[in-house]
């Protein structure tokens, strides 16, 4: 009777012992997964009821392999989805986020499925109406009002000279000033019409020394025009993330592109998704609109915007979109080796070609 209490005790002892080892994490493939997703084209859409994209695809391809039991649960944003995985409130999620330091702290990542780029959209601007506003820039007004006083400066000098021994020509008063402007202004741009010269001693100095001083002026303005009409255009190019601080910027909230803006301190405005985002470029109510290359891309498209916004050529960093996890799931082990099996199928690269 003893041995046979015993033998109960120490089986009760060994399945408590069992059960404290099971990890509270274990994974039960038999449950119905919850996936959590948010409206991105072209990565995530709802067509007709169902949901369709190039992540719904690769999961589709991963789940013939897998054969999981899922339901999608819907965000209403980027910045909802992502606090939703990182409160355990989904099992995954499938949408194109992407992997950076500050996320990697709250959630855990497949292997990338998707590289992508920090892209900025901006208005397209006609090349003749930019030219024209740099003509009528600040710099272009101030070097020719420059210009016009030194020629001033100069055919007062000479009228100084002139207007006692040289009345029939400079004449006297301000119509004499306006005489010595004329010939100061011909003098420059050696036209030489001939109908005012110098008479007088310091007359004649003076236009000695304005003949080689325009040579030089004349060159310094012409350099200076040129640089006063390209330069804006040269400050108007974006070739680093720091450029755009000369700008009007607006990004979307939580996405690493916000992330990015953070890091460098620069200023901008949050908009929900990309629809907002490319609404406020439409209506000229923001300069610079930074997000993910493709999804700008698509939705210009979609709206048919292309002669209206352009993405522009310089991206600002290189993404790498991958499944997003709660912190420690042990979903990423099961689904990775089956993900990256997948990216090196046929059937992916195909998938791959409808979205390029």
């Amino acid at each position: 009777m003893i041995k046979k209490y015993f033998f109960l005790f120490t089986l009760l002892i060994s399945s408590l012992s069992f059960n404290a080892q099971q990890s509270p994490d274990s994974l039960d493939l038999s449950k119905k997964m919850i996936i959590g997703v948010t409206p991105t084209p072209p990565f995530v859409m709802e067509e007709n009821g169902e949901y369709a994209g190039l992540s719904i695809d690769s999961w589709e391809l991963i789940n013939e392999k897998m054969n999981l039991d899922y339901e999608f649960k819907e965000y209403g944003s980027l910045a909802e989805l992502l606090n939703g995985i990182e409160n355990n409130e989904v099992d995954f999620s499938i949408n194109p986020v992407t992997v950076t330091d500050n996320r990697m702290k709250r959630m855990d990542f497949s292997q990338p499925y998707f590289i992508s780029h920090t892209g900025v959209a901006k208005r397209s601007e006609s090349q003749i109406f930019s030219y024209l506003g740099n003509l009528f820039s600040w710099n272009f007004i101030s070097a020719i009002l420059i210009l016009l006083a030194v020629i001033f400066i100069f055919g007062f000098l000479v009228w100084v000279f002139e207007r006692k021994k040289n009345a029939e020509e400079f004449g006297n008063g301000s119509r004499g000033i306006l005489q010595g402007f004329w010939w100061s202004a011909v003098t420059m741009t050696t036209v030489g019409y001939g109908d005012k010269s110098p008479r007088t001693t310091g007359g004649r100095v003076i236009a000695l020394i304005w003949m080689f001083m325009a040579i030089i002026i004349i060159s310094s303005l012409t350099a200076g025009i040129a640089s006063s009409l390209t330069v804006q255009t040269m400050n108007d190019e974006i070739n680093s993330v720091q450029d755009l601080s000369k700008f009007e910027v607006t990004s979307v909230e939580s996405s690493s592109a916000q992330e990015l803006l953070n890091l460098y301190n620069i200023e901008h405005n949050e908009v929900i998704d990309e629809k907002e985002g490319i609404a406020l470029l439409e209506n000229e109510e923001t300069k610079l609109f930074v997000y993910d290359e493709p999804i700008l891309r698509y939705e210009i498209k979609r709206r048919g915007l292309e002669d209206e916004i352009e993405v522009l050529p310089k991206t600002l960093k290189k993404d790498y979109y991958g499944y997003s996890f709660p912190k420690n799931s042990v979903l990423v082990d099961e689904i990775n080796p089956v993900l990256i099996g997948v990216l090196k199928t046929m059937e992916w690269n195909s998938i791959m070609s409808k979205y390029e």
